[in-house]
């Protein structure tokens, strides 16, 4: 372009066709000031536009961002004929639907006289970027009825569309669409975009079936299959892929790197995700700032906040996601304080947001800093101009419920101008189960069900606290209402790696090879922690049952298992790393304290809530979780 313009600059005499060229040069490399620079020197020359100078001027209001601009612009070519003009007309569509303003939009498209597929694919464009997916999907209906035949283009947008819904009867559809018009032929992005349709849609068998038969695939087609395991809860099969991948394919980029660290973080995969980081650092990924985060993430989901330190401490730009990740893994392992001196380090080079404001209330809420995590939710407002979130309430109900402020907690709710989301209730109902608190347990309950009936979570809180308050009638009533629903609750599991291998255990499981050498381990340890004065909390079992059958029961728990089958299998003095999908009972908690005592071994066990370090018969929580 530089070129360019110095041998336009030498030209006395320009016409429209020069001028148009140039503005479009800028507008398609980028330099969208310099072309609508360009466009007013034009103006002020007196060259006459023509229906090839607005749109890329229109282009430039668009990348811009310049609405008023953009408008005034409009008004022009209105004035000088050219709104009629198909081209021009796509390129309005195609602006407004940058600004977000779907209504002008709509009116433009509306309006235009003639429309081509291009008309068709910017409206459909603009709608899905600005959250209007289910009209973006009628708009294609519409566009079909009217003999259009969509190409490439179309067919991204519209699968895009499904992807934000997860419409996966509409992607079937829509991929049965581009089989009968042949339109994958000739567009790789189509496949690769079909099976992220799949993979967002919870239909893994489908995307599975896709990828084996693509022929051509590309470092966008493993990485949509592995992300795509990731978010479906099957983290072992995405590194399975990745192994796959780097035989087959070759060399990963940074979506993969992330991708798969993510995976091991949601599995606590501690010794694969130190081999991977090794692979991170030969391929050069190790000063990428993305990929930095994801490590920040993966260590403290892992249970190694130390190496979270050092892989912060090491890189050498931070941004804002970086000093978030940081903060929220002070925070999972319950060092508030050090999450605070984060926070406020960050502060004096980065204004946060609201990303970093829900980390630091979390820290706090996990810490039981009550008046800091009050002083940093106030200070929102009044010293950053940010208004707290929905997802700001949370941490503050969470906050001031664990603290046992269950009546402030509900004050707080009762102020909030937008009706609370049912993860504010949750926070106040999981207090409430805390405390034994059935009057603001029943209230948060019944606000959850009303706003999601499915949510199985609520139904099976409030009959635990039932439980704890041995009311039987009222937990075989809700019991009754969650099998009327046919609702399922997630059976207890527990993870544990040994020797860079998984090991999953259910409750009561007795499916390993080691079985019988298990339970003789649960045992020997049952009778060890008897002569040390443990006595089981009962409260912990949610069943009308009798005491012995609830102590077996506690015995059995998924967590215990995996702990035992680690003592068994690893060499004393080895830090054993679980990872449970559902909360840490009281008894449990009790129970690996004392086993980290008896055993002389490091636990850590990962919940849904947060970290527990077990080490010497204490806890890093401070029985505060």
């Amino acid at each position: 372009m530089a070129e360019a313009h110095v041998i336009f600059d030498q030209i006395l005499v320009k016409n429209s066709f020069l001028w148009n060229s140039m503005i479009r040069g800028y507008a398609c490399d980028g330099d969208s000031i310099k072309a609508l620079s360009l466009y007013r020197e034009m103006m002020f020359f007196g060259q006459k536009f023509d229906n090839f100078t607005y749109p890329f001027v229109l282009k430039a209001c668009g990348d811009l961002g310049l609405v008023e601009i953009g408008k005034k612009v409009h008004c022009e070519l209105v004035v000088n004929g050219f709104e009629e003009d198909v081209y021009v007309g796509n390129s309005l569509v195609a602006m407004y639907g940058k600004f977000g303003d779907i209504d002008r939009v709509r009116i433009v498209f509306d309006r235009m006289p003639k429309r081509d597929l291009t008309s068709w694919n910017s409206l459909i464009s603009g709608l899905v970027k600005n959250g209007a997916s289910s009209e973006a999907l009628g708009v294609f209906r519409r566009m079909r009825c009217c003999g259009v035949i969509a190409d490439g283009t179309t067919i991204l947008g519209v699968l895009s569309a499904c992807v934000n819904l997860a419409a996966l009867e509409h992607g079937r559809a829509i991929h049965g669409y581009v089989i009968c018009n042949n339109l994958v032929c000739y567009n790789d992005f189509l496949m690769n975009s079909l099976i992220e349709m799949y993979c967002s849609c919870n239909s893994m068998a489908e995307a599975i079936k896709l990828f084996d038969e693509f022929m051509q695939k590309d470092v966008v087609s493993w990485n949509s299959l592995i992300s795509g395991h990731v978010r479906n809860g099957d983290s072992f099969e995405s590194l399975r892929l990745f192994c796959r991948m780097f035989v087959e394919h070759g060399l990963p980029d940074q979506v993969t790197l992330v991708s798969v660290l993510g995976a091991c973080a949601e599995i606590t995969a501690l010794q694969f995700g130190i081999s991977f980081h090794a692979l991170i650092c030969k391929l050069g990924f190790g000063k990428n700032v993305m990929v930095g985060t994801a490590l920040i993430d993966m260590y403290s989901k892992c249970g190694t906040i130390l190496c979270s330190e050092l892989v912060f401490e090491e890189m050498p730009n931070k941004n804002m996601v970086s000093w978030s990740a940081m903060i929220t893994a002070y925070g999972l392992c319950g060092k508030g304080r050090e999450a605070l001196s984060t926070f406020h380090e960050m502060k004096g080079s980065i204004i946060p947001d609201e990303g970093v404001f829900t980390s630091v209330l979390s820290a706090c809420s996990h810490a039981g800093l009550v008046s800091e995590g009050k002083e940093i939710f106030h200070s929102m407002g009044k010293e950053y101009n940010c208004e707290p979130l929905q997802s700001h309430y949370s941490c503050m109900i969470d906050l001031l419920g664990r603290a046992g402020y269950l009546d402030e907690a509900y004050e707080l709710i009762q102020k909030i101008e937008v009706q609370p989301t049912s993860d504010i209730w949750a926070a106040l109902l999981s207090a409430c189960r805390l405390y034994k608190n059935i009057e603001l347990a029943e209230i948060s309950a019944h606000k959850i069900i009303e706003m999601n009936p499915d949510d199985v979570s609520s139904y099976i809180a409030l009959s635990n606290i039932y439980a704890i308050k041995k009311r039987w009638d009222d937990v075989e009533r809700v019991r009754a209402m969650v099998r009327d629903k046919k609702l399922q609750k997630e059976p207890g599991c527990s993870f544990v790696e040994v020797d860079k291998v998984f090991y999953r255990f259910m409750v009561g499981d007795k499916s390993n090879r080691q079985t019988v050498e298990i339970y003789a381990k649960l045992k020997e340890l049952s009778m060890q922690l008897q002569l040390a004065g443990y006595k089981p909390d009962l409260s912990s079992v949610f069943y009308n049952v009798e005491e012995e059958i609830m102590e077996k029961m506690l015995w059995e728990h998924s967590e215990r298992l995996a702990i035992a089958f680690a003592i068994i299998n690893t060499v004393p003095g080895t830090p054993i790393r679980i990872k449970k999908n559902l909360r840490i009972c009281d008894d449990c908690h009790t129970v690996t304290k004392l086993i980290s005592k008896l055993t002389g071994r490091e636990i850590i066990m990962r919940d849904t809530r947060r970290y527990h370090h077990f080490k010497n018969g204490s806890c890093s929580c401070g029985d505060y979780w």
